[in-house]
């Protein structure tokens, strides 16, 4: 399983209630949701709609990812946005990439190990971009509960059309 997270930009409200939902990464509007893709990058599961102020550790442990996945039986591979996310070094749920620090470079082994977690990740991109596809996007609210049932639908709707 691919895990990672991402921004859908929606129409801007003005006033106070609309703050939360400005994401200072991405210098936009909008509604963070997290995935799990398969290796092929067919979205299997999407989250709930949060404020676009939030990060992608928060919301994946606000879904309880790591035990959901962990009573599956299954692993995800993801990006730097979850490291720490999996707090057992023993039984390792969620693999990310290794980070390089002041003082301690990375070894050739790990750069390498960074290099095959990119590689296997890029398919999970693509299923983002087979979601964003759909123009009814361009035209989303604030309301995180209607954003929310249209992705779902879309999701559904994506998969059909992929395994046509």
């Amino acid at each position: 399983m691919l895990l990672d997270g991402t921004l859908i930009r929606t129409r801007r409200r003005t006033g106070d209630k609309n703050r939360p939902n400005y994401s200072d990464k991405h210098k936009a509007h909008g509604l963070l949701f997290i995935a799990l893709t398969d290796e092929c990058g067919n979205l299997v599961w999407i989250s709930a709609a949060e404020p676009g102020r939030s990060s992608e550790i928060t919301t994946a442990r606000h879904n309880k990812i790591t035990g959901h996945l962990r009573e599956a039986g299954l692993g995800a591979v993801a990006d730097f946005g979850f490291v720490g996310l999996d707090d057992d070094p023993d039984d390792p749920v969620i693999v990310t990439g290794r980070r390089a620090t002041r003082g301690h470079p990375l070894t050739a082994a790990q750069k390498e190990a960074n290099r095959l977690v990119s590689r296997e990740r890029a398919a999970n991109e693509h299923g983002f971009a087979d979601l964003k596809n759909w123009r009814i996007l361009t035209k989303v609210r604030m309301n995180a509960r209607h954003a929310t049932t249209l992705l779902r639908a879309l999701l559904v709707l994506t998969n059909a059309e992929v395994h046509r």
